[in-house]
């Protein structure tokens, strides 16, 4: 099974209230293999919601309490981070998924690259939250930009 980012499925869940629909993300959820998470939501977020970033590292360092997750505002909304990344682990050990499929840059979701937290539109190298733990606990993590590349033949 693939666990995907709900907003690559085609729902509204991202902070401002969009998505970032993959159509073949999309059929892969309506053909039942895959199934479709996003945790923000889990953690406790609404949509829309303000945009956070990073701030002092990346998802490793989050979890290692290194760095923070701050709202544009300031709040510090590290600890609902922490929680939707938790039970997006545990969703994935649920359905046994066989890789994860997450949007790119996003503070929980990038597998490769998030926002810098100077909330100027800028990118570095790096994991998110939930892909950090996810990979900590060896699972294996791509952005949607990735998906082609770890599709079988009958998935395509």
């Amino acid at each position: 099974m693939i666990l995907v980012s709900s907003c690559l499925a085609g729902f509204e869940v991202r902070y401002n209230g969009t998505h970032s629909l993959e159509e073949r993300i999309m059929e892969l959820v309506s053909e039942k293999k895959a199934i479709s998470v996003c945790p923000e939501l889990l953690g406790g977020f609404s949509t829309p919601r303000e945009p956070a970033e990073i701030i002092g590292g990346d998802g490793e360092d989050v979890l290692d309490g290194k760095a923070r997750i701050i709202e544009k505002s300031g709040k510090d909304v590290t600890a609902l981070y922490i929680k939707g990344a938790n039970l997006t682990l545990l969703k994935a050990q649920e359905v046994s998924a066989t890789l994860v499929v997450l949007k790119e840059n996003s503070p929980s979701c990038g597998s490769a690259t998030i926002y810098n937290g100077a909330f100027k539109g800028i990118k570095m190298v790096g994991n998110g939250v939930t892909t950090a733990l996810l990979k900590r606990h060896g699972f294996t993590v791509i952005s949607e930009e990735r998906l082609f590349e770890h599709l079988d033949e009958d998935e395509m």
